[in-house]
């Protein structure tokens, strides 16, 4: 996995911002798009409407992907500074979990639900199988106390609905 983490950081929005972002096929990572502020815009190929999701142009390796399932116990990645990466630890709870809708015309956000004490500088990192690191789906959004015990829900988007959408978004593009 560590061949494919990108870790993002620059100015945005109010100040310094961290985030993170893997690489999932030749030449192409993802991350968050509201995280576009942080990526070099000439290396961007794509964003999608209905995700949190871009995608841009690497030369990192692509990681090795797979299926997350309830139960599974995971790593989620993300950054704080130029160069610490953090991990924190969970548990998925639900691999087919929806959420509102981006706009009025954008699909449903399907996710993964995962409890971990993640958070800022999480957005767009890789969340991975605990066991054999390979990358399950990428972090989108988060939720205090709705979580085991009141604790954190985590919420990334599938390995496959990403790859689904990087797919159809450079496939019609020509990138």
């Amino acid at each position: 996995m560590s061949d494919g983490y990108i870790a993002l950081y620059g100015l945005g929005g109010i100040g310094v911002r961290y985030a993170a972002a893997v690489a999932i096929a030749p030449n192409v990572a993802v991350t968050n798009a509201h995280n576009a502020n942080i990526v070099a815009e000439d290396l961007i190929l794509g964003r999608s409407r209905d995700y949190d999701l871009l995608f841009f142009r690497t030369d990192r390796r692509a990681v090795p992907v797979a299926h997350p399932k309830v139960g599974q116990r995971v790593i989620a990645y993300g950054q704080y500074g130029k160069k610490r990466r953090k991990e924190a630890a969970g548990v998925i709870r639900d691999v087919e979990m929806y959420l509102p809708s981006r706009c009025p015309e954008c699909s449903r956000q399907r996710t993964i639900a995962y409890d971990a004490e993640a958070g800022r500088g999480f957005s767009g990192g890789p969340v991975v199988d605990a066991v054999s690191g390979e990358v399950l789906g990428i972090t989108a959004f988060f939720d205090d106390g709705a979580g085991d015990n009141g604790g954190r829900r985590m919420y990334a988007y599938d390995i496959d609905l990403v790859i689904e959408e990087m797919h159809r978004l450079l496939d019609d593009h020509g990138s």
